[in-house]
C-alpha cells in the first residue's frame, strides 16, 4: 500500500513539473516562416522543427546552442496514406478533425507520442527540413515506423535531466535524488527526437551516423543512439535539406526591390 501512496505521489509531482516547464511566455519574433505555403508545399517524411518559447524549450536551446527546441514528423494528409495498419493507428487518435488536414507525428510531454495538426504550430517559427533523396516508398515506411510509436510516454528521465539544470539538488531530499530518476524512466519511453531518429534508421537514412575506418581503410557508417538525437541534430545533418519559406516570395530576381519597405523619414 505504501509503494504505491508513493507511486502516485512520483507521478503528480512529475506531471506538476512538466506543467511548470511547459508553461509558455510571450514570442519576441514574428514573420521569420510564413505558414500558408509552408502548410501546402510540406511533405510526408519531411522533419519539422519548431522553435519553443516554454521553460524547457529555454532548457534545451541553452544546452543545445540552437533555436530550435521541438521535432516533429510530417504524415501528410489521413486521405494520403495507403498502409492500412498505419491508417488504423493514426484513426485511433485523430477521429475527428478534417481528412484533410496537414498532420505531424511528434513526442510532446505529458501526452507521449500523439498525432498532431500542422496547424498546432501556426503561430510559431518552424522550419522544414527535407530527407534528400528519400523515395515516396521509404517516407511510407518511415511514417509506418513512427505510427507505430504512438501512444509510447514520453520520456520523463529526459525531463528530469533537462529540469535539473534550473532546479538545485537542494530542492529535493537527498533521499529522493536517484529514487526520483529511478521512477522516473520506470514509466516512459520516447522524447522526441529520438522517435524520428529511430524512424529515419529503421530504413538506413542517414541523420548524423558515427563515421570511421575498417580493417581496409575504407569508410563505414554506424548509427548513433537515438536517445543521443536533440532537434537541431536533423537541422546539422548534411543529409537534409534546409527548406525556409519567408513571408515575402524570394523566387524573383531582385525581389528585395519590391519589398515594402516603410519610406524614411525625411530629414527636419
Amino acid at each position: 500500500m505504501k509503494m504505491k501512496e508513493n507511486s502516485d505521489f512520483f507521478r503528480k509531482l512529475i506531471m506538476l513539473f512538466s506543467q511548470w516547464l511547459l508553461k509558455e511566455v510571450p514570442l519576441n519574433r514574428d514573420y521569420l516562416s510564413h505558414y500558408k505555403t509552408i502548410e501546402k508545399l510540406v511533405k510526408p517524411g519531411d522533419v519539422i522543427l519548431i522553435e519553443g518559447n516554454s521553460r524547457v524549450s529555454g532548457i534545451i536551446r541553452s544546452l543545445t546552442h540552437s533555436p530550435w527546441t521541438h521535432a516533429a514528423l510530417c504524415i501528410g494528409k489521413v486521405v494520403d496514406i495507403k498502409n492500412s495498419d498505419t491508417l488504423n493507428l493514426i484513426r485511433t487518435q485523430y477521429k475527428n478533425g478534417s481528412q484533410k488536414t496537414c498532420l505531424l507525428i511528434e513526442s510532446e510531454i505529458g501526452a507521449g507520442t500523439i498525432i498532431s495538426p500542422l496547424s498546432k504550430y501556426k503561430k510559431y517559427h518552424i522550419r522544414v527540413l527535407r530527407p534528400k533523396g528519400l523515395t515516396s516508398k521509404d517516407a511510407e515506411l518511415v511514417i509506418n515506423y513512427a505510427a507505430n510509436r504512438l501512444g509510447t510516454r514520453y520520456n520523463l528521465r529526459h525531463l528530469f535531466d533537462l529540469g535539473r539544470f534550473l532546479l538545485p539538488w537542494s530542492f529535493f531530499p537527498k533521499r529522493w535524488h536517484s529514487l526520483l530518476f529511478e521512477k522516473a524512466s520506470s514509466i516512459t519511453k520516447d522524447i522526441c527526437s529520438s522517435v524520428i531518429a529511430q524512424a529515419f534508421q529503421s530504413i538506413n537514412f542517414p541523420v548524423l551516423p558515427i563515421v570511421t575506418k575498417n580493417t581496409k581503410k575504407n569508410l563505414e557508417l554506424s548509427p548513433r543512439n537515438p536517445r543521443l538525437y536533440v532537434p537541431s541534430d536533423f537541422d546539422y545533418s548534411p543529409y537534409f535539406d534546409i527548406i525556409k519559406y519567408p513571408l515575402f516570395p524570394t523566387n524573383e530576381k531582385a525581389y528585395y526591390h519590391h519589398l515594402p519597405w516603410k519610406k524614411k523619414m525625411k530629414n527636419v
